[in-house]
């Protein structure tokens, strides 16, 4: 039975994108006190419901388990915080962003140095269908993968997959690909990013089992830093995964397109907008990354236009998840069942 079609997404119509970089500009500059409280109130909460969910390892495990879930909500709150940092938008000065974004790279497990210069390549080669492979989540043309025979159809099938892909890729992902400097291995600043990550996280752990023992790690580390990345993993995929999404080949790849018309306007609850940091408004990040996060939905009521662009329900997102094959003759996502039809 073949699959309804999802009908294309507008696109922030009017202005070209290169327009919009000049226009975007003026929105570059952080606010240090509005920096350090977004900080503040992201980094008190996380550490208190730690201690609260700590002390409720003697009233009742279930509790203990429960209060995961906001610890998770924070921690996902302090990678977006970590985003910022690595893309300069966070503090003026680049060194303390930096060494800001190493210490939350301790609580998030992902090497600060590392994830900034790989998410760095997804910037700049995102929708370019000959620069895939870094920083992005792999995703075959219908004509690769139908020329990529029964193995490779059913390895990709099985990749791209919910179950792997949500299920147990971020646990592989932030619990041991974030242990080496994955796709910069021959470059020494990037294994040393790695392993004094590594080392910072293995004292943490030690100090946490010396004096909680097992159960903290296993129903407060563990849990949280799993429901954190795999919220953290879908907000990636949907950012990018959506049927009138873009990419091209190198040849007729423009950055600023792919980042306007390559990138979700991923539309959420308040709640869920502020724990994480705004970053569904994901189009206009990619238009411009200095742009600190906070001045993100200032950015959507000067501009309507932007506004408009991409827009995405989280009942939509639901459906795209569904699409896995880039359709070069009809520019979109398809599903698997559409490109059997095509």
């Amino acid at each position: 039975m073949s699959t309804p079609e999802i009908s294309p997404q507008p696109k922030a119509a009017g202005k070209s994108a290169r327009d919009w970089v000049k226009i975007l500009a003026q929105y570059r500059e952080p606010n240090h006190l509005r920096s350090s409280f977004e900080l503040a109130v992201t980094v008190v909460p996380f550490f208190a419901l730690w201690a609260l969910a700590w002390w409720s390892l003697s009233v009742s495990y279930w509790l203990t388990l429960a209060l995961s879930l906001p610890i998770a909500a924070f921690l996902l709150r302090l990678f977006t915080i970590q985003h910022d940092c690595g893309h300069g938008s966070f503090f003026r000065n680049r060194h303390v962003s930096d060494w800001v974004g190493r210490i939350i790279g301790v609580l998030t497990l992902t090497p600060y140095d590392v994830w900034r210069r790989t998410h760095s390549i997804h910037h700049s080669t995102h929708g370019n269908l000959g620069k895939r492979g870094m920083g992005d989540i792999h995703t075959m043309t219908v004509a690769e993968y139908r020329a990529s025979g029964r193995w490779g159809q059913f390895m990709y099938r099985l990749y791209r997959h919910p179950i792997t892909l949500f299920g147990f890729g971020p646990g592989y992902l932030f619990f041991l690909q974030n242990r080496i400097p994955y796709g910069l291995m021959g470059q020494a600043r990037y294994w040393i990013s790695a392993m004094g990550t590594n080392l910072t996280i293995v004292l943490a752990l030690a100090a946490i089992w010396y004096f909680g023992g097992l159960m903290p790690l296993l129903l407060i580390f563990v849990p949280a830093t799993l429901i954190a990345a795999t919220a953290g993993l879908w907000l990636f995929y949907v950012q990018h995964q959506f049927e009138a999404t873009t990419w091209e080949d190198d040849s007729n790849w423009q950055l600023h397109d792919a980042a306007l018309h390559g990138s979700s306007h991923y539309v959420l609850p308040p709640v869920l907008q502020w724990l994480s940091a705004n970053i569904g408004i994901h189009h206009v990040h990619h238009l411009y990354s200095r742009i600190p996060f906070y001045r993100l939905p200032q950015v959507l009521r000067d501009h309507a236009e932007l506004a408009e662009g991409n827009r995405m329900t989280i009942r939509e997102s639901l459906a795209n998840a569904r699409l896995h094959l880039w359709d070069e003759d009809a520019k979109r996502l398809v599903s698997f069942s559409q490109a059997r039809a095509l």
